[in-house]
């Protein structure tokens, strides 16, 4: 969530509010006045969309084997969810 806050109290305690980015995660718009002119937030981690295909093109790839046995391990696993007959393996 955004707080408002004025340029001039950033300016003024700017390490204190790095800080509180840096480390809370909290984010801040900047006013001058009642405009907003800024924002203060901590940088997105992670991957944008565009490389999703480039990554899942680096992903290993499962022999045709290994795919089809993945295949009958989900069929088996389907088939004993519809027939009700999962169990918790932590259940004691």
């Amino acid at each position: 969530m955004w707080s408002k806050r004025s340029v001039t109290d950033v300016a003024r305690h700017f390490a204190d509010y790095v800080n509180r980015v840096a480390f809370g995660g909290e984010r801040f718009i900047l006013m001058r006045g009642k405009k907003q002119v800024a924002e203060l937030g901590p940088v997105p981690s992670g991957r944008r969309a565009g490389e999703l295909t480039a990554l899942l093109n680096a992903l290993p790839r499962l022999s045709e084997t290994e795919a089809e046995e993945f295949a009958e391990d989900l069929a088996a696993a389907r088939n004993e969810l519809a027939q009700g007959r999962m169990q918790d393996q932590w259940d004691s």
